[in-house]
């Protein structure tokens, strides 16, 4: 965990503080600041929390846990996705794999893949209800099975040129959430 308390150091003073300042409203000794900013000493437990509560920012964006970005590996984590052509529900599952077995070592994985996990369950949800709706009806004989079967095309199409473009972001450096955060079932 190297750099934490130069993290901080840049954060505080992005924030306008002094490390007197800081101290007083974290109420923790200014030697205690000092020597954290210095790398000479890990902030830990309730004095990470209080820092990071003054400094308004989530314990784990100073501490990285050796986390190395990777443009490389989440390019290919937006492509696994594509395997639904091959697995039904592989855009669910390859991703969830590889997620898991990651998400504390990438950079910015976590969320990423967090987000795009919660698209593809909410894709395969619709994706399943509009072909279901659409055998229901041509079964049924009703008129709406051709507007169904476009839909089921669209979501189909949609769901390779998404994670197609994205990985090519990715790839370009762009690495943050680039898919639709509308549900929330994996945080």
């Amino acid at each position: 965990m190297n750099g934490i308390g130069k993290k901080i150091r840049e954060i505080r003073k992005k924030k306008g503080l002094s490390q007197e300042e800081l101290a007083e409203s974290a109420k923790l000794n200014l030697r205690t600041i000092q020597r954290i900013e210095n790398n000479e000493s890990e902030p830990r437990g309730k004095t990470l929390n209080l820092i990071c509560e003054v400094l308004d920012i989530n314990a784990e964006d100073i501490l990285d846990y050796g986390k190395q970005p990777d443009k490389s590996y989440l390019t290919i984590f937006h492509l696994s996705v594509i395997v639904f052509l091959a697995i039904p529900v592989g855009n669910i599952i390859v991703p969830l794999i590889l997620w898991m077995n990651k998400k504390d070592k990438i950079v910015g994985l976590k969320e990423i893949g967090a987000n795009l996990l919660n698209y593809q369950i909410l894709w395969s949800i619709i994706t399943f209800l509009s072909i279901t709706g659409f055998a229901f009806s041509k079964i049924m004989h009703y008129g709406y099975y051709p507007f169904l079967f476009y839909i089921f095309i669209g979501l189909y199409a949609l769901n390779i040129i998404l994670p197609i473009t994205f990985a090519i972001k990715t790839s370009k450096g762009k690495t943050e959430n680039l898919y639709p955060n509308i549900i929330k079932l994996i945080k």
